[in-house]
């Protein structure tokens, strides 16, 4: 990882063909500000995506999976993101959030239509569009049945 790109390791947590995601906080700087996605972080110097992305689901939402397997890794002209994937064993009550304004258990339909309620934002937000593109080859490739 010594390449200019930012690398962050991410992850697909999936319950009854649903998929938890964040809401990220509408704030101006972040990538996809106000948009709904996936819950993971930058991989710190040093580190290796595996631990990274244990280290940011413990971070975000107080959450250690049973088990974390490598799905992808994808590529644009910024970001290299390291994709894992790990089923979500308990209820939504169970996690708490420290990071990002609402999350929730998407559809499938949610994903491909690109938008979800949020009840604490109060209207439809829609997905970010490399979080979109990952859940729905994920979803088509059916990793996780």
């Amino acid at each position: 990882m010594n390449d200019q790109k930012i690398h962050v390791a991410i992850a697909v947590l999936y319950r009854q063909n649903q998929f938890l995601m964040q809401l990220r906080d509408n704030i101006p700087g972040i990538l996809y500000p106000g948009h709904w996605g996936l819950f993971g972080g930058h991989i710190e110097s040093g580190e290796v995506p595996e631990v990274a992305i244990i280290r940011e689901l413990q971070e975000e939402i107080n959450y250690t999976p049973p088990a974390i397997l490598n799905f992808s890794c994808y590529y644009d002209e910024k970001v290299v993101r390291h994709v894992y994937h790990a089923p979500l064993t308990v209820e939504l009550d169970q996690l708490v959030l420290n990071e990002g304004w609402d999350m929730g258990l998407l559809t499938p339909q949610q994903v491909l239509q690109g938008e979800c309620y949020s009840a604490k934002a109060g209207e439809y937000k829609p997905l970010g569009a490399p979080h979109q593109k990952i859940l729905l080859d994920f979803i088509k490739l059916k990793p996780y049945s």
